[in-house]
This record gives structure tokens, C-alpha cells and sequence, in this order.
């Protein structure tokens, strides 16, 4: 099941960037997220349950915010980084927060080797197929975004429980769909794009959260997040085969580099790892 998620998660993508021509990155964010908060909205219906006793707004909107940040900025990536190399560029964030505060020699071994596949990725060289610059700063600001949503998203469980997921996702969507309609304006409501945007939505969203909350109740958490670290290669082949996308023996290398030290710390890192589903 979650093989399965990332999967769909990352065609997700690959459908949303064919949108980007129409809609540009702010619509398809808009699309992604407003058809995804639609969706959890009419499923869970959170209105049904009291919220006595919940107060912590501020926690919420974080969460929401961070998360529709994170949406649009690696959206934002896209237009012009390939897709394996923006979801490596994203998990930089992820990684760097497992390893806070780390002391062990080999948590240094990690860290020594995210910086190995950052230098191998980072347009620092010159090149002339060297990565575009901006590109890889709305990565790595997705990355960053990544990280707080998770902080702010175990704060938001905690209070909300499975309805954070629901409310988090709509004020997401409050912040993505100004951009989108800004970006876009009336093309947003093109009944010949609508199909896609719908299926960007059940693709990148409603399918892989479902399918990973049932996979969180089934795997150990430190299998869970070993097994995610291979988002960053199965993003790479669906840019390939869906998107026509090629990368160099370097950027490979790169991203393999990453992957082992996802893979690495999550194994190793002494609390366990926060497996948070809502990647990217």
C-alpha cells in the first residue's frame, strides 16, 4: 500500500505539471489543494463532531499554512527542475530535522553525505546543463516548509486527531487558491481541465493519504520511513516515463546519495522518526 501511495503521488505530479502550460504552478496548487479539501471536506464532514475544548487555532493555521506553502513553492519548483531531482531537494527538510541536535559519529555519516548529494545538485559548478538556481530554492523551501508542517502537524494530530488532516488541507487551500486565481484567473474554470484537476487531486492526495494511514497501522514506524525514502527515486523514474524527463549519471548519483541517507537515518536515528504521509 504505501509502494502503492508513492506511486500515485508522484503521477500526481507528473499530471500536475502537465497543467502548468494552462494554469501555471499556482493553478495547478489551487487545483490540488481545493479539490483535495472539497473531497476531505464531504468525507469526513468535521462539523459533525464538537469542537469543545479546541482552542489551539494558531497550531492549526500553522499547519495549514506550512502546508499549502510547501504545495506551491515545490509546484513552484517544477516548472523548471526535473521531479526526482525536486523531491530529493525537498527531503533535505525532513532529514535535517531527524538529525537536529545529533552527536553520534554516525548521524554525522548521514548528514556528511546529504551534503555530498546537495553539492553533486546544487548549480555551484558551472555547467552549462547545471540546474536552474531558482528552481533549486523553491526545493529546498519546500523542504524547509516540509519540516515545520511536520512539527506543527503532530501539534495540529494531537489537538484535532484525525480531523487535522481535513481542516489543515482547507486553509491550505485558502492560501493556494488567491495565487491560483491571480496566476490563472478564468482558466481555472475550464471544463476541459477540471477531469485533470480532479485527478491531480485524488492522485496526489486523497489516494496516497488514505492508502499510508492504512499502511502507518500496519508497518513499524522506522520501516515506514525507510521505505519512504524511496519517494525520491520513484519520483525520478515517473519524470521519465511520464514526463520525458532525463537526468545525468551525477544527478542519479546524487539522488541515490540521498536516498541512502534516508534510508540511514531513519533506521538509526534513536526516537523514532515522524512518518508524516502529506509529503509533498
Amino acid at each position: 500500500m504505501l509502494l502503492i501511495s508513492m506511486v500515485s503521488y508522484q503521477c500526481g505530479a507528473s499530471l500536475a505539471k502537465h497543467l502548468f502550460p494552462q494554469v501555471g504552478a499556482q493553478g495547478a496548487t489551487a487545483y490540488r489543494l481545493g479539490f483535495s479539501a472539497l473531497i476531505l471536506l464531504l468525507w469526513r464532514r468535521p462539523w459533525r463532531r464538537s469542537g469543545a475544548g479546541r482552542r489551539d487555532w494558531r497550531v492549526l493555521w500553522g499547519y495549514g499554512l506550512s502546508m499549502g506553502a510547501m504545495n506551491l513553492v515545490f509546484y513552484m519548483s517544477l516548472r523548471t527542475i526535473p521531479l526526482g531531482i525536486a523531491v530529493a531537494l525537498e527531503f533535505t527538510g525532513p532529514l535535517a530535522l531527524a538529525l537536529l541536535g545529533s552527536r553520534r559519529l554516525l548521524d554525522f555519516v548521514w548528514i556528511a553525505l546529504v551534503v555530498a548529494g546537495l553539492a553533486l545538485l546544487l548549480p555551484l559548478r558551472g555547467q552549462m546543463h547545471a540546474l536552474d538556481p531558482v528552481g533549486v530554492m523553491y526545493a529546498l523551501a519546500a523542504g524547509a516548509g516540509w519540516a515545520l508542517y511536520i512539527v506543527l502537524g503532530k501539534k495540529a494530530g494531537a489537538a484535532y486527531g484525525a480531523d487535522a488532516v481535513t481542516l489543515g488541507t482547507s486553509v491550505g487551500a485558502l492560501l493556494a487558491i488567491p495565487f491560483g486565481i491571480a496566476h490563472a484567473g478564468s482558466a481555472l474554470l475550464s471544463p476541459a481541465l477540471l477531469p485533470y484537476a480532479l485527478g491531480v487531486a485524488v492522485l496526489s492526495s486523497a489516494l496516497p493519504y488514505s492508502l499510508e494511514m492504512i499502511a502507518l497501522t500496519r508497518l513499524p514506524a522506522r520501516t515506514f520511513s525507510t521505505l519512504l525514502s524511496l519517494e525520491p527515486a520513484i519520483a525520478a523514474l515517473a519524470g521519465v516515463a511520464l514526463l520525458g524527463e532525463r537526468l545525468s549519471l551525477l544527478q542519479w548519483l546524487a539522488i541515490v546519495t540521498i536516498i541512502v541517507a534516508a534510508a540511514g537515518t531513519a533506521l538509526s536515528v534513536r526516537r523514532p522518526m515522524l512518518a508524516e504521509p502529506l509529503a509533498n
